[in-house]
């Protein structure tokens, strides 16, 4: 039973079946991830080839992001979760076992198109399961599960990688998918009457869902791009900054760690202020924080002043843990929600990759502190859009009728 409009809701209800599934999943990619370009490197791939095996992950995500979404609305969210969680560890099996760089990259393509699966599929089940007073919350949990499974995971997989080989992190991948889909299988099916008679009706196709909304995807939709292109710039930016400085490997792995430390710590607090005072106070400082981290990285000349920069964007990637998420359980509608999601995903995929290919292209023809400062600059101007867009939102939420939640921003 669905647990929208319900008083008195507490997480720890709900907290193996909502959250159990993500971390465990999350502690199989968190260990893989960091080894990944190493197992195409001991295959035999060049550096290229091992950098470009890597985006596998993310071209899958974005190429499954619509078909995932369609798959979900057919079969339903435990469904997805089960069966995302059994080929993601089919995937994993394949890379720990192939000698073959083409074999290697079919998998890490595979792995990328269950992700975005299961991520659907989760947020969807939150959306049932979470009344929308604590959608927020639940949602920045979400993220927040995420995180610490990325935090774990290394550690785990170090230590396995000391006491046997490198493939024994893919088997670990494997076998915590496996475990993800066992407690995904412990899941309701909250969707079953819906889908019965979506099933007599006739599914909604994709198509025809993001051409019902698509005011709202090219607005909302291009804000979430914007973040995820912010968020995802830590990633790159950084370590590159680390890197033209001569910082050390480990240097630069023990400010990412104390950042990643920080950005832990703002989850909940994040949550809780898009519950109680609006998204748009959470997600103009998310996108605000990489915009001037940016302008002032030139100016960090050494490993305190990179710390501090880091730090700022942790703080702001924190309180933004799950944003896109909520963002997405708010315009969803009714109908032809899990298609919706689907294009939602993507949106947030493309600003997720979109990213680093930024500061590739400029880079490219500029020394790297330029690059900062035009993607600092273009951040500064994003923070605008995204600003009024979340703000329509939350007006929105405000002037709904008994509070009940809104599941559609606004045409006009």
């Amino acid at each position: 039973m669905s647990t929208q409009g319900v008083t008195g809701f507490r997480f720890r209800d709900v907290w193996l079946v909502a959250y159990g599934p993500s971390i465990v999943s999350a502690v199989g990619h968190g260990a893989i991830m960091p080894v990944l370009a190493l197992r195409a490197r001991d295959l035999g791939a060049d550096v290229s080839t091992a950098a470009a095996i890597v985006a596998l992950t993310g071209v899958g995500m974005l190429l499954a992001s619509l078909p995932a979404g369609a798959l979900v609305a057919r079969i339903g969210e435990r469904r997805a979760l089960v069966g995302a969680g059994f080929a993601d560890a089919g995937a994993m099996a394949l890379v720990a076992l192939t000698d073959s760089v083409v074999a290697l990259a079919v998998g890490v393509l595979l792995s990328g198109v269950c992700w975005t699966l299961f991520l659907i599929a989760r947020q969807g089940f939150m959306i049932d399961v979470v009344p929308a007073t604590h959608r927020a919350r639940a949602m920045s949990l979400l993220g927040g599960s995420y995180r610490v499974g990325v935090l774990v995971g290394p550690l785990i997989g170090a230590g396995l990688i000391s006491l046997t080989d490198l493939s024994s992190v893919f088997w670990l991948g494997a076998a915590m998918s496996v475990c993800a889909s066992l407690l995904a299988a412990l899941m309701p099916d909250l969707g079953e009457e819906k889908r019965a008679a979506a099933k007599a009706s006739g599914h909604l196709a994709v198509w025809t869902v993001i051409a019902s909304h698509r005011r709202v995807l090219a607005t909302l939709g291009t804000a979430v791009v914007i973040l995820g292109m912010s968020r995802s710039l830590r990633l790159s930016l950084l370590p590159l900054w680390a890197d033209h400085l001569g910082l050390s490997a480990a240097t630069t792995s023990l400010i990412f760690a104390g950042a990643a430390a920080l950005d832990v710590a703002f989850m909940w607090p994040g949550g809780w202020l898009m519950d109680t005072r609006g998204r748009m106070v959470v997600a103009v400082p998310v996108v605000l924080s990489m915009a001037v981290a940016c302008l002032l990285l030139p100016l960090a000349t050494s490993v305190a002043s990179v710390a501090l920069v880091m730090g700022l964007i942790a703080c702001g990637n924190g309180l933004g843990s799950g944003i896109v998420m909520t963002l997405g359980a708010d315009a969803a509608p009714g109908e032809g929600r899990a298609q919706f999601l689907g294009a939602w995903r993507l949106c947030g995929d493309i600003g997720n990759t979109g990213g680093p290919l930024l500061v590739g292209a400029v880079a490219a023809v500029a020394p790297l502190a330029t690059a900062c400062l035009v993607v600092g600059v273009l951040g500064l101007a994003g923070a605008g859009w995204v600003g009024y867009w979340t703000h329509r939102v939350d007006r929105a939420r405000v002037s709904a009728a008994g509070g009940r939640p809104v599941r559609q921003v606004p045409a006009g």
